[in-house]
């Protein structure tokens, strides 16, 4: 307890904020294990249908700061107990049996909840920090959801590992809803846990409603280079995952899990800890570099190695892709070097969570064109050339000063 406190000021509330965090994570874990194996169990869609629904799903997302400049008198606090609210219905509301359309509306409800946590999340972590903490912070808080997403993981693949072997097959939809039962319960609990942080209202001024600014240019590049790179592993790397490999939900949640443990037991505070020490700037360079590598294997694993071995470095590469998307801790540093006060910040996070989304959004359905017209293969090596110029790119930020 002791070195924690030596990372966060005294009276900010920052064990209720974290405890609220991990439940908020083990929720959101097990909704992302189920996710990709029920868009493929209960609708049968294919790479074109993933990538409309991504163009949709990431819609929040470009529309974020509209959204926030609606709630700029609301505490960053009370944002994340609103969006966290609005993802617990949209879990409930997977549980009704509706067309595929009806499906893609209740998902798009569940991403705006989850949007909206995005920037206050990031935050209100830098805000509880002492000062030349702030990148332990980060990475304390991408621990905590990781540590829950292991859970909320393992506890998916207990579900339909028992539930099957009593079910079959033809009990999928039972233990979908299961699930998302267990979802709404864990925000429910999120929200309580919250409600006992001791500042819940950080910020003594309203946000700006809408928050562009000429100085933030490279900040909002490098959001461009960082959504296109998210889109690709986020939405097409489980798919691969479930159509070319043939994983089943125990088998995506047990990877998730595994995943999420080793960022949370040292990947995400290391990472923050190498933001502290080495620089934002370094970190923003050559996290990319090590992913061009992880694309291009990614996409190629089925045509260099042996099935059983391609299966091996494909989840490999997942892990470390996961562990690399901790890297936009860096970013984030990058743009609270540039903002002049918390409610500054949490405008331009929001921002950049819109811009970064204008690219996703397109790169959406783009890619779902390029997986069933050239196959990973060619789409994974388009993501390989991003991250390359995202680390050129890079190499035009400033250096932090001493």
């Amino acid at each position: 307890m002791k070195s924690y406190e030596a990372i966060f000021r005294p009276g900010s509330g920052w064990v209720a904020f974290f405890t609220s965090i991990l439940v908020w994570g083990i929720g959101i874990g097990s909704f992302q294990a189920a996710f990709n194996n029920f868009l493929v169990d209960m609708y049968n869609i294919d790479g074109v249908d993933r990538g409309v629904l991504e163009f949709l799903r990431e819609t929040p997302g470009v529309l974020l700061i509209a959204i926030l400049a609606l709630l700029h008198r609301c505490s960053d606090w009370r944002v994340l107990q609103i969006g966290t609210l609005i993802s617990l219905i949209a879990a409930g509301l997977l549980m009704v049996p509706v067309s595929w359309m009806g499906a893609v509306i209740f998902i798009t409800i569940w991403a705006l909840g989850e949007h909206l946590v995005m920037p206050v999340r990031q935050s209100l972590a830098l805000s509880i920090a002492r000062e030349g903490k702030s990148g332990e912070s980060l990475g304390i808080v991408t621990s905590a959801i990781n540590a829950g997403t292991v859970i909320g993981s393992l506890l998916v693949a207990a579900i339909f590992f028992v539930g099957t072997r009593y079910l079959g097959d033809d009990g999928q939809r039972i233990l979908y809803n299961i699930v998302w039962c267990g979802v709404m319960a864990l925000l429910a609990l999120s929200v309580f846990l919250g409600s006992r942080m001791v500042e819940p209202n950080l910020q003594g001024r309203a946000r700006p409603s809408f928050y562009f600014r000429r100085k933030y240019s490279k900040f909002y590049a490098l959001e461009l280079f960082y959504g296109a790179r998210k889109q690709v592993f986020f939405t097409f790397g489980p798919f691969v995952l479930i159509k070319l490999y043939g994983m089943d939900t125990k088998d995506i949640a047990l990877l998730f899990g595994v995943s999420a443990f080793l960022t949370a037991l040292w990947g995400g505070r290391l990472i923050g800890r190498l933001t502290d020490r080495w620089g934002y700037r370094n970190v923003m360079i050559w996290d990319t570099v090590v992913l061009s590598v992880v694309c291009i294997l990614y996409g190629f694993s089925k045509d260099i190695f042996p099935p059983k071995i391609a299966i091996a470095v494909v989840c490999v590469n997942y892990i470390i892709d996961a562990i690399l998307s901790n890297a936009s801790i860096a970013t984030n540093l990058y743009a609270r070097t540039l903002s002049d006060s918390q409610e500054e910040l949490t405008a331009t996070l929001s921002s950049g969570i819109s811009v970064n989304h204008l690219i996703t959004v397109f790169y959406a359905v783009f890619g779902g064109w390029i997986f069933d017209q050239y196959g990973a293969g060619v789409l994974f090596t388009s993501a390989a050339f991003l991250a390359l110029a995202n680390s050129v790119f890079a190499l035009t930020v400033p250096k932090p000063k001493s």
